[in-house]
């Protein structure tokens, strides 16, 4: 019966070692912390968004940021479809909310854990908690063993690293596996936080700390060019801007660039139509100062903030404020424009962008190139996506066949 080990005991690593021991192998999770799926346990606010819904799987390789023709093997053959039905199955009952994400039923984290534990138990996977992995070892025929922290020497077939990688680094997330790659010859694409809130050079987020704004549209642009695009829901902070849109932007930020933020508070309207709604309201305004007839357009604590760069005079009557200025107004509205200095750190990524470099490994079964029975799943590797579900698919889809492979193949 063929050997292999599993490093890591989180949503690749589970997965992973399910489908292995489901193919026939003696399997053995090696899991440093004192439990499984810490970092599963704090996903989604703690309820858990096990995968995105979407009927057309060109959604979900468009989700996916980095790398995205590297995943065709792995999501073909264990997509978001299937991913609901295993957990399904697994007695964990999933439901979908907007934006197609989906979460389990009871809205409790702890329960996609305890689905995929039972599976673990079902097909005899031997779960070794507080195992901290010191050492890879490997020879001229590829993988040999792994050596632990207390000398311990574990022998096997196959080893499937599923160490994630440095976001979160309270829940063991500190990037071990990127030191087992490099030392196996594996090159390292540079690790940076991605799905983390932006900081800006402006300070007058802090202004509105707190504010949620709905519906609105965000755009990250460098130059003429839009890198990111997107509606939906964002907050201000102290430092800048956090929320689901901010987030998925951060993805698409890279620090030796000039990038702007534009932020479309009034989406559902064109120019023509905000320039009209500014006038009507100027209109019935019409004797008071533009400082307190803007409560019909802003939530309050937003209200000194367009004042302030809108530049018109705040005590100005709405009745004496010219076209022009009223057109500049508008302006603003529909592009506030903030400046990106930098992300918040790892500590407040939900995800890592950046490592093992996938050149190096073969995208039709997750072993590497270099080192034969050595494999590789979920986020260790040089890929992440967009928030939704998408990146938990890829820890499910590349830990299933990196699973299957390892068992299977000699």
């Amino acid at each position: 019966m063929k050997q292999v080990i599993v490093v890591g005991g989180g949503a690749a690593g589970m997965m992973a070692a399910y489908w292995a021991a489901a193919e026939g192998a003696n399997v053995t999770l090696l899991e440093k912390n004192e439990k499984l799926g810490k970092k599963l346990f704090i996903t989604g606010k703690g309820r858990c968004n096990v995968c995105n819904a979407a009927r057309d799987l060109d959604t979900v390789f468009q989700s996916v940021v980095t790398n995205r023709k590297f995943l065709y093997a792995a999501l073909y053959g264990f997509d978001n479809q299937a991913v609901m039905e295993y957990f399904e199955k697994a007695g964990c009952p999933l439901k979908i909310e907007r934006g197609d994400r989906v979460f389990p039923v009871s809205d409790h984290s702890s329960d996609v854990i305890a689905a995929l534990k039972r599976q673990l138990d079902r097909v005899g996977v031997h779960v070794r908690l507080h195992a901290c992995v010191k050492e890879m070892v490997t020879g001229a025929g590829g993988f040999e063993g792994v050596i632990l922290d207390d000398g311990e020497r574990l022998k096997a077939d196959a080893c499937i690293l599923c160490t994630g990688g440095v976001s979160y680094p309270s829940t063991g997330s500190t990037g071990d596996g990127y030191a087992f790659a490099k030392k196996a010859g594996h090159d390292l694409v540079q690790a940076r936080p991605a799905l983390v809130p932006l900081e800006t050079v402006e300070t007058w987020p802090g202004e509105a700390m707190g504010l949620s704004l709905k519906n609105v549209s965000l755009k990250m642009v460098r130059g003429k060019k839009i890198l990111y695009d997107g509606f939906g829901e964002m907050m201000f902070t102290h430092f800048g801007v956090t929320g689901p849109l901010a987030l998925t932007a951060s993805s698409y930020y890279r620090e030796d660039e000039k990038t702007k933020l534009l932020i479309d508070l009034k989406p559902a309207l064109s120019e023509e139509q905000l320039d009209k709604r500014l006038i009507r309201e100027f209109e019935e305004n019409k004797s008071k100062c533009f400082k307190n007839a803007l409560g019909g357009l802003f939530p309050a604590s937003l209200i000194p903030v367009m004042v302030r760069l809108s530049g018109i005079d705040p005590e100005k009557k709405c009745a004496q404020i010219g076209k022009q200025e009223r057109r500049n107004f508008g302006n603003l509205i529909k592009e506030l424009p903030l400046t990106v200095k930098g992300t918040r750190d790892f500590a407040e990524a939900i995800i890592t962008q950046g490592g093992v470099s996938v050149k190096q490994v073969n995208p039709s079964n997750m072993e590497s190139k270099l080192v034969p029975g050595l494999y590789f799943a979920g986020e260790v590797l040089d890929l992440d996506a967009v928030t939704g579900g998408f990146n938990l698919q890829i820890a499910w889809s590349t830990g299933r066949l990196a699973g299957i492979s390892a068992a299977q193949e000699a």
